[in-house]
């Protein structure tokens, strides 16, 4: 009897190694799995990857509003500090408006002056015109008695001498009528085709308070935007000029993605495309979807206060990159908020390429505006009209009321904030 081979794998003809089946399964496995991972990321790289552009190079971006004076003043109060939250119309500084006050007295004063004047003016138009009808009437008169006496002396009944004197009256009374009406001409020519509100010296008169109105009002310094302080630089009892940096507020509300995608990546990209983003804050669990909004005008080393120059010395080439804004929905950024400057994850889905890549439409609307220092000159056109009524208006006429000054206006709600401690005998406006 033949001796079994103890050895499974010994290459002994007539055995068949039962080891090398086993591997070839294992690796007839492996090549099938690998293939199969490789046919799947080609079908991905095909539906999406190849459809899509991606980076990290992207932060979070916003506006900074500067609150800033209008008027020179001493800061006598600081409504807001750093880190807080303040609304639309919320006041953040307030300067000293005592000298403000006096200004605004004395024109208020001054408007009031020119307006009764001007009354007077139209009080003379009429009274010069009831002695036009005077003069008129005694020239009249004259005449008449001179022609009386010129047929009287005729058959001597009536001497020379008062024929004379007649006609010496008949001159002086036509002098005294053209007199009157050159009076009348010169008041006319001051009040014709107006009214004492139209006057041209009654409108010097209100835009001065107007003017003064208005510097009273900028002493206090609104929130031109909802969001939060930063910045802060202002101190109490500091002297600030118009156009001084005090603080900022930062509305973390209308916040964007600034993505730096490389030269390379822009082909495809156009605007309106959707975006998919995540930020570094919340990690990958927390999605933001957004739209292309637009592109940067170019690199950001073409905008750097030293520009690269590449004619000099030996050149490397770098790849630069371009920023792409990116609009984010409002309800999520609400739900997770950014804070400017944070880190984000951006894919954009290129998918559709029909808009042009930049395109040149000029927007209609305005981005931004604010409503929170319209109130103050509404405010003043109405006391305007309240001065120029109380100062009008005939005896019997109702009394204007008067309250204390308004202190800052709340755009958002439509309301007004007054001061407590103001002077009873200065207007307040609604």
């Amino acid at each position: 009897m033949a001796e079994q081979d103890p050895n499974p794998n010994s290459p002994v003809p007539g055995l068949a190694p039962v080891g090398n089946g086993r591997r070839w399964r294992l690796m007839a496995g492996a090549s099938a799995f690998f293939f199969v991972a490789a046919l799947a990321y080609g079908v991905y790289w095909m539906k999406a990857l190849r459809n899509a552009e991606s980076t990290d190079n992207a932060y979070v971006g916003g506006n900074v509003v500067q609150i800033t004076p209008q008027v020179a003043g001493t800061v006598v109060g600081i409504d807001a500090d750093d880190t807080q939250f303040v609304r639309q119309g919320q006041v953040l500084v307030q300067l000293d408006r005592a000298d403000a006050e006096v200004a605004l007295q004395q024109a208020e004063g001054r408007l009031a002056k020119t307006v009764r004047d001007v009354r007077s003016l139209f009080a003379s138009d009429a009274g010069q015109q009831a002695n036009v009808d005077v003069r008129r009437t005694e020239l009249a008169r004259a005449e008449a008695d001179l022609a009386r006496r010129e047929r009287l002396s005729a058959s001597g009944a009536v001497s020379g001498e008062e024929v004379q004197h007649a006609r010496e009256a008949v001159s002086s009374a036509r002098s005294a009528l053209a007199s009157t009406e050159q009076q009348l001409a010169g008041t006319r020519a001051l009040v014709e085709h107006t009214t004492v509100q139209k006057h041209p010296d009654v409108q010097i008169a209100a835009a001065a308070v107007k003017d003064a109105y208005l510097a009273y009002a900028r002493t206090s310094l609104p929130a031109p935007v909802s969001g939060f302080v930063a910045k802060r630089n202002v101190q109490l009892g500091q002297r600030v000029g118009a156009g001084t940096a005090l603080m900022a507020v930062v509305p973390l509300a209308q916040v964007w993605v600034d993505a730096n995608f490389k030269e390379a990546q822009l082909a495809n990209i156009r605007e309106g495309q959707p975006a998919i983003l995540s930020a570094d804050l919340y990690g990958s669990r927390v999605r933001y979807h957004g739209r292309v909004a637009g592109f940067g005008a170019g690199t950001g080393a073409a905008f750097a206060l030293l520009p690269a120059q590449n004619a000099t010395g030996n050149w490397i080439k770098i790849v630069q990159r371009i920023p792409v804004r990116i609009e984010l929905d409002a309800a999520e950024l609400a739900e997770h908020p950014l804070q400017l400057g944070l880190s984000m994850q951006v894919r954009i889905d290129t998918h559709d390429r029909g808009a042009p890549r930049m395109p040149q439409v000029a927007q209609a609307a305005p981005s931004y505006t604010t409503g929170v220092f319209d109130a103050a000159d509404r405010q003043a056109e109405a006391r305007v009209r309240e001065i120029i009524l109380s100062n009008t208006a005939g005896r019997g006429a109702p009394a204007i009321t008067r309250f204390p000054m308004p202190r800052s206006t709340v755009a958002e709600e439509g309301l007004a904030r007054f001061d407590q401690g103001g002077r009873a005998d200065t207007p307040r406006i609604f």
